[in-house]
């Protein structure tokens, strides 16, 4: 029969020509059975006929369904699909079909296939297995009933199931007015289900988290319930509204009675508050652009708008016109920020072409776009149109040294030196094109002194030694013919002096720049016959202790040995016949054309002073005075592994540590060598400096600069009592307690306070607690009837109390238990409160006498805070630290610790209030109010501890004053140090943790930083210690304990601090950051830290000798790389390899 019946007749005429066509015959197909099938599916509901085959009976109802034949029919189709490599036309067949297919070969086979053989249980039926009579047969029930679903779908996927979609929103036989049917959609369901969820690090909450808060109003006060539900009049029902007839009680709400209108209610999209920045940011874009709108030469306003790009590029990149998109956030790059950036400052250009401000912000932005030899083109020229500008000078020096391609110390050197000749020529009036700004003067001496630690860093002592001495010759022994003078001129007068061979500034038998001017008028030179001495040859015997250490650990040793002991220039001696030829290291000898570019002139009294005092402070003094760039200079770690001393809880921080290295002492990161002094030449060149100039200053000057020296001579009996050194503490308390009481002598200096307050705890430091006594009775004597009005005086007695309360504290004499009136504290800060002549302590202090002295410390503190900021009759600002710390003493030891704090809390607030320093006072009177608020602060906080220790005192009250002393002085190392011991305490690292973001986040400072990455590094040695003093767990188990990811944390904060501004270019962090891993064991990702701050900081002669510590085996690579660059190398590795042999 054909496959189409319908065209029977037209086949068979032409059935032989298209016998080929064969294929279209279906011999199986019958006209019975497709009739049976067409009634089948026309009628459903009729009862099937007996005439009809019993294959078309439902599966349920057909016991007798042949399943195995079923199954092998398949299995045969597939096998025949794969050879016929028609896989997808077999899995249609056999399982993608949308509904059951019954083939009527099917039927006819299954006719034709005899019956099974009858199972003891009937089909469908269940018997119990003691009711068989055969034990043998087969004790279960075969179940041929099909699944409904698997019959009518052929398959359990949900996309093979019929969906029906409704059309339309309406029900029948529902009211429309009180009823309705709410559809969900499918389709939006289906929608939600696709996205992924939000989770705190997705872009739409960030956004919501960074932005600030929503404003909202409060909520009104519930009105208090009625006694009944009023109703409405049923009279007035006949003229309802629509929307009164469906709220005919009033008791829904406003969505409510939309929702029965039928009426959909405003898009929740409006009501939901956008992310904070599409209006918050938006909102200040909009001001931004007004704002310059109206006024666009405001230089500061451009500034502030292209920092706020920062915040918008926080905002997970999103930009300002409120699209949420993801892609768009990803997109957004840092090149991407940066030439936004740069479109901004070129628009500003436009409108302030003269800025300078702009112009460096413009260069600093395109440092990374631009290639190098543009960016240098540009940088010349910028300097070549401002030459006046130091800041421009500034960032100008600050780029040539830290570009690593085109750096070398001897380019750097000379840049530095043409900056300060064309400073000099403007301030002279020779650069007549330009005229002198503001300050040129101050700028020059911090650009002089910043060319100076440059060397230091760099390994070139000698020079910035050389710079120093040629300084002072050429400030303080100028000819008086050449005052009147140009800088230029003055200098090539100099030039045959320096290269004369006479002594300079610091060497022994030095006369001085003038007195050699007078005696070349004259007629020549007489040199006295100056006494031999004997020479210590002590550093030309064997530079190598152990042999057996290896090679680069003996290089190490001998670099640092020999930049400890021969940092100064060489010089011929003329006495020995020495020539220049006879200098073993050509380097260690200074030509004048090193030194003569940078000489300026340092006319006023107190810029002398201060350059005076910053050669001492290079040679390793401690000092007052503040280096001019702190993060750029910071490449000791002292200051950060400083801790409060057990013994000494009050007076630990009396002489506090700075970050910068004095000359001779610079090591590695992680050496052990922290030694306080010089050796013996730079001892000599001190003392014969401060011998040589201390005439040639004022009194006032003279007396700061006699402080120093003798700070200096108790910062080394400091470091002995610390090393427990007790034979080197032995000579040195000798040679100390000589040069004290030699400078005691002196006419002028008998009545300074100062120099006996130094002296007199020099002694308590050396253990000679009587003597000390003595010496501060003496003082007091001196100077007691000067009231409190007298700083050195308050600080002598402070000093005084603090000690004998730290005595008192640790049990030498009496108990902490000593009521006030037998405490010698209380008697010497009574007396100085009474302002009459001192009297020794004899046992006993009167109430009445303690009750006036406190009348008289409050009427005092109240006079000093009201002249907060001023200026005494000597010229200099107020001191009212010691008097603060003075009175809080005095009401710790009779009042309280309350009391004490009420003084502390009353002086802070009155010296952060203080506004006129900003404003009239300058520079130096703002430093002097910070260094006071500091001191008093840092008094309050260690009275605090010291409480803590010897009492019962809430350590939240010790965190809160830490904390709010931190937030006005973020820069105080002494107080981080504070709040590490205090927070050391506790465990709640969250806490301190968000306090180190808040402060590190609204300054710029680079400290904050490193006391964060500080107070990680000491947790996770916490964590180490504890984990391996361990004993219970097995030795293989620690190795693979969790760090509970503080080693990431500090790999983090060290990332994020050396992209700032200050970190980009801070030694000291860059080699944090590089000891750090490789103490971790990340040693290939530690020598990429090294070649990546070498792009940063390639200056740094200590970050070369750090990396041959922590990498030994390219030590050849890293000296190669020093001396391409011109840093300082002592010894090379040929040497070590002869001293070696020897």
């Amino acid at each position: 029969m054909a496959l189409f019946p319908a065209f029977e007749g037209a086949l068979n005429v032409d059935s032989s020509r298209n016998r080929d066509l064969e294929w279209l015959n279906n011999q199986s197909f019958r006209e019975d059975d497709a009739l049976n099938l067409h009634q089948r599916a026309s009628c459903p509901a009729s009862p099937p006929s007996p005439q009809s085959p019993p294959s078309l009976q439902k599966p349920e109802e057909q016991d007798n369904y042949d399943v195995g034949t079923k199954k092998r029919r398949k299995k045969e189709k597939k096998k025949k699909g794969k050879k016929q490599k028609q896989q997808k036309r077999g899995c249609s067949e056999s399982g993608d079909s949308d509904s059951h297919t019954v083939y009527p070969s099917d039927l006819l086979k299954k006719q034709e296939t005899p019956d099974r053989a009858e199972s003891p249980i009937q089909a469908g039926g269940f018997m119990w297995l003691d009711d068989l009579h055969a034990p043998t047969a087969t004790p279960y029930c075969i179940d041929r009933r099909a699944d409904r679903a698997n019959w009518e779908y052929r398959a359990l996927y949900r996309a093979h199931i019929a969906r029906y979609r409704r059309k339309g929103s309406s029900a029948l036989g529902l009211d429309s007015r009180t009823q309705a049917v709410v559809w969900d959609d499918s389709a939006a369901g289906k929608k939600r289900r696709d996205q992924k969820p939000e989770r705190y690090f997705s872009p739409s909450v960030r956004r919501l988290l960074q932005g600030e808060a929503v404003p909202s109003l409060p909520d009104a006060p519930l009105p208090e319930p009625a006694p009944f539900i009023p109703l409405g009049n049923h009279n007035e029902d006949a003229g309802l509204k629509p929307s009164d007839s469906l709220n005919p009680l009033g008791v829904y709400d406003s969505s409510t009675s939309l929702w029965l209108e039928g009426k959909g209610q405003p898009q929740v999209k409006d009501n939901v508050p956008q992310p904070p920045e599409n209006s918050g940011t938006k909102a200040k874009v909009e001001e931004f652009n007004r704002t310059l709108r109206e006024n666009p030469t405001d230089t500061p306003t451009w500034l502030a708008f292209i920092r706020f790009q920062d915040e918008v590029g926080a905002a997970c990149g999103s930009l300002p016109d409120g699209q949420e998109s993801e892609a768009e956030a990803r997109r957004l790059s840092v090149r991407a920020l940066l030439e936004r950036k740069v479109s901004i400052i070129e628009r500003a250009l436009e409108s302030n072409p003269g800025s300078v401000e702009l112009k460096l912000e413009k260069l600093r932005l395109c440092q990374e776009l631009w290639e190098p030899t543009v960016l240098l083109k540009e940088w010349k020229k910028l300097v070549f149109i401002h030459p006046n500008s130091a800041p421009l000078w500034r960032s100008y020096l600050l780029f040539a040294q830290s570009h690593f391609s085109t750096f070398s110390v001897s380019k750097v050197n000379a840049i530095y030196g043409k900056c300060l000749s064309t400073l000099s020529a403007v301030q002279d009036g020779s650069m007549v094109s330009h005229p002198s700004l503001p300050g040129t003067q101050e700028d020059m001496l911090d650009i002089f002194l910043l060319q100076c630690h440059f060397l230091r860093q760099a390994g070139h002592s000698e020079k910035a030694v050389s710079l120093f001495q040629a300084l002072l010759d050429f400030t303080f022994f100028k000819p008086d013919s050449l005052k009147d003078q140009p800088t230029r001129q003055q200098v090539e007068f100099f030039e045959p002096f320096w290269d004369s061979g006479e002594p300079r500034v610091g060497e022994r038998g030095a006369r001085g720049w003038r007195a050699w001017m007078l005696q070349q008028e004259r007629g020549g030179w007489i040199i006295p016959p100056e006494s031999e001495e004997e020479e210590d040859e002590d550093q030309d015997e064997s530079e190598i202790k152990d042999k057996t250490q290896p090679k680069w650990r003996i290089w190490l040793d001998v670099e640092a040995t020999r930049e400890a002991n021969q940092w100064l220039p060489w010089r011929p001696d003329s006495t020995k016949d020495q020539s220049e030829e006879d200098c073993e290291d050509p380097d260690r000898q200074v030509l004048f054309d090193d030194i003569g570019p940078s000489m300026v002139r340092v006319e006023t009294p107190q810029l002398q002073g201060r350059l005076v005092l910053s050669f001492l402070r290079f040679l390793g003094l401690p000092g007052t005075s503040s280096p001019p760039d702190p993060s750029l200079l910071l490449d000791d770690s002292a200051f950060l592994d400083e801790r409060v001393d057990p013994e000494r809880p009050l007076t630990s921080y009396d002489l506090p540590v700075s970050g910068v290295s004095a000359v001779g002492h610079m090591t590695f990161l992680s050496s052990s060598r922290r030694r306080a002094g010089l050796c013996k030449a730079g001892e000599e060149l001190l003392r014969n400096v401060l011998e040589q100039i201390l005439p040639l200053l004022s009194a006032q000057d003279r007396a700061a600069l006699n402080l120093c020296w003798l700070q200096y001579e108790k910062l080394k009996v400091l470091r002995c009592v610390q090393y427990k050194n007790k034979k080197r503490l032995k000579v040195q308390g000798k040679s100390s307690k000589r040069l004290a009481k030699c400078l005691l002598k002196q006419q002028e200096n008998r009545g300074s306070l100062a120099l006996w307050r130094e002296y007199g705890h020099m002694e308590w430091l050396l253990g000679n607690v009587e003597e000390a006594r003595r010496v501060f009775d003496t003082a007091l004597t001196l100077g007691g009837a000067l009231g409190l009005r007298h700083h050195a005086l308050c600080s002598l007695c402070l000093l005084y109390a603090q000690l004998e309360v730290e005595l008192t504290s640790r049990g030498a004499s009496g108990s902490p238990e000593t009521p006030p009136t037998a405490s010698r504290a209380v008697h010497v800060l009574t007396t100085l409160a009474e302002g009459a002549v001192y009297t020794p302590f004899s046992g006993h202090v009167g109430p009445v006498t303690i009750l006036k002295a406190r009348k008289a410390y409050e009427l005092a503190l109240r006079a000093a805070l009201l002249d907060v900021g001023g200026t005494a009759p000597s010229g200099r600002p107020h001191n009212v630290c010691g008097l603060v710390g003075c009175f809080g003493l005095f009401q710790y030891l009779t009042t309280g610790i309350d009391a004490a704090e009420a003084v502390y809390v009353q002086a802070g607030e009155a010296l952060s209030g203080s506004a006129r320093p900003s404003e009239d006072g300058g520079p130096l009177a703002r430093c002097h109010v910070t260094s006071e608020r500091e001191t008093v602060a840092v008094q309050h906080v260690t009275l605090l501890h010291h409480h803590g220790n010897a009492g019962v005192l809430p350590l939240s009250r010790l965190r809160l004053a830490l904390t709010e002393a931190l937030h006005r002085l973020p820069c105080s190392a002494p107080l981080w140090q504070l709040y590490l011991l205090a927070e050391s305490r506790c465990h709640n690292r969250g806490r301190t943790r968000r306090f180190f973001h808040d402060v590190a986040k609204s300054n710029r400072s680079v400290i904050p930083r490193l006391f964060a990455v500080t107070a990680e590094q000491r947790w996770k040695q916490q964590m180490d210690l504890a984990q391996s003093s361990c004993s219970s767990l097995p030795t293989d188990i620690l190795p693979t304990l969790p760090e509970i990811g503080i080693g990431n944390r500090i790999r983090t904060l060290f990332e994020v601090a050396v992209t700032t501004e200050d970190g980009a270019h801070c030694p000291l962090l860059w080699r944090m950051y590089m000891t750090s891993l490789v103490s971790s064991g990340h040693t290939e990702k530690g020598r990429g830290i090294f070649y990546k701050a070498l792009q940063a900081v390639p200056w740094a002669k200590g970050l070369y000798m750090d990396a041959v510590q922590l990498f030994p085996d390219r030590v050849q690579e890293f000296l190669d790389l020093l001396t391409e660059k011109e840093l300082r190398l002592r010894v090379p590795l040929e040497e070590v390899d002869i001293l070696l042999e020897d």
